[in-house]
């Protein structure tokens, strides 16, 4: 099997798997308990907060608080955040987020919350100007991802969190889901709030995600119960996916592989572009403006589900957009925002390699990929 479908989910390395193991079998203490099983089970979630905190450039161990995901992330920090300012009833979010993110705030506009949508460039780009007319005194939440996770783009976080801040005492949201562990983050040297992360994207244990909520904003607990979490999030902490996501932001940490997937990303990028007629890239032409993974390429006159399953059947994993929003049978809303005519629009291949890819599979989707699209468009 050839995978290249890593923003969707990666596969646990083998160092997250074996320190999971402990917790799954003989250290089953709940580490909210008194004796020493408890404690053993308690040091392994400071353990975990240490790593998560050193990936992501936390300023303190207070600041990252443990979820069952990405999606519990980014809706705790919408919801928790319009919670924290009462007195505004703004929105700011863009029309490429994840559905984690679109979804809550179209929700909230439905149920009375003001909404601007910031609109995207055909590069899939921000225009920070807008960024700026949008925020208003009103403004309770900015919210806008680092990473784009169908076409890689990636957005100036920085300089959004201190335009955010320079006009309104708004909070400064990031789904950082799909950038932790494929670009540097600094979270200390930001003004951003909060930040949602998700384990199984960088090569972590599904179920388990993170929310950084910055030194000084308090969000509303998103579970009511006992005082897990520094009391912002009850429930009995999952010790094993803890200890996963611990693991794997130390596997993660070391950015170093990343270029080797650079290397691989932009030789499959080129080489299909070259090889294959009236087919486009999705989202700018600048590698260095993408995460160094990810390549969304659109194929004329074809059909994405089509691709996808002709290359399912040679062993080759790969999608056509968003794995959350795979059921829906239409244009990506990532790519109608971005104004991709839709006879390249339906024909769209996400591409997002990983640190286990190697050059022969690439060349051999190379190989392949042409005769399949042929072969697709040849049945009009």
């Amino acid at each position: 099997m050839i995978y290249f479908d890593n923003n969707a989910t990666t596969a646990i390395a083998t160092p997250v798997y074996e320190a999971m193991q402990p917790f799954l079998t003989s250290s089953y203490g709940n580490p909210s308990s008194a004796h020493e099983a408890g404690a053993e089970a308690g040091r392994a979630v400071v353990r975990a907060r240490e790593s998560v905190a050193e990936l992501i450039g936390a300023r303190s161990l207070n600041e990252i608080a443990f979820t069952s995901c990405g999606t519990e992330s980014d809706n705790w920090a919408i919801l928790g955040g319009l919670q924290a300012r009462p007195d505004k009833n703004h929105i700011v979010t863009t029309r490429v987020e994840h559905e984690a993110v679109r979804k809550i705030v179209e929700q909230l506009g439905s149920s009375g919350f003001g909404v601007t949508w910031l609109e995207v460039d055909g590069d899939g780009s921000l225009d920070l100007d807008e960024v700026a007319a949008a925020v208003t005194d009103a403004t309770a939440i900015v919210s806008v991802m680092l990473a784009n996770n169908e076409t890689g783009v990636l957005f100036p976080i920085k300089e959004i969190a201190e335009i955010a801040k320079g006009k309104s005492g708004a909070l400064v949201h990031v789904d950082g889901v799909n950038a932790v562990g494929k670009v540097p983050i600094d979270l200390k040297d930001s003004e951003i709030d909060l930040f949602a992360i998700s384990a199984h994207k960088f090569h972590g244990p599904k179920g388990v995600g993170a929310l950084y909520i910055r030194e000084g904003v308090t969000l509303p607990s998103f579970l009511s119960g006992g005082g897990q979490e520094s009391g912002r999030r009850a429930g009995t902490e999952a010790v094993h996916q803890i200890a996963g996501i611990g693991a794997a932001a130390k596997f993660a940490s070391d950015l170093a592989p990343m270029e080797n997937v650079r290397v691989l990303r932009d030789r499959l990028e080129q080489g299909l572009l070259n090889s294959i007629p009236n087919s486009r890239l999705n989202g700018t032409s600048d590698g260095d403006k993408r995460l160094p993974n990810t390549s969304n390429i659109s194929f004329e006159n074809t059909n994405g589900e089509m691709i996808l399953s002709r290359l399912n059947e040679l062993g080759i994993c790969v999608s056509t957009g968003s794995a959350c929003n795979a059921a829906d049978h239409k244009a990506s809303a990532v790519l109608t925002a971005m104004n991709v005519p839709y006879s390249f629009a339906m024909g769209s291949i996400r591409f997002s390699l990983g640190r286990l890819n190697t050059t022969d599979e690439v060349d051999l989707v190379l190989k392949k990929l042409p005769t399949v699209i042929e072969e697709i468009r040849s049945m009009g």
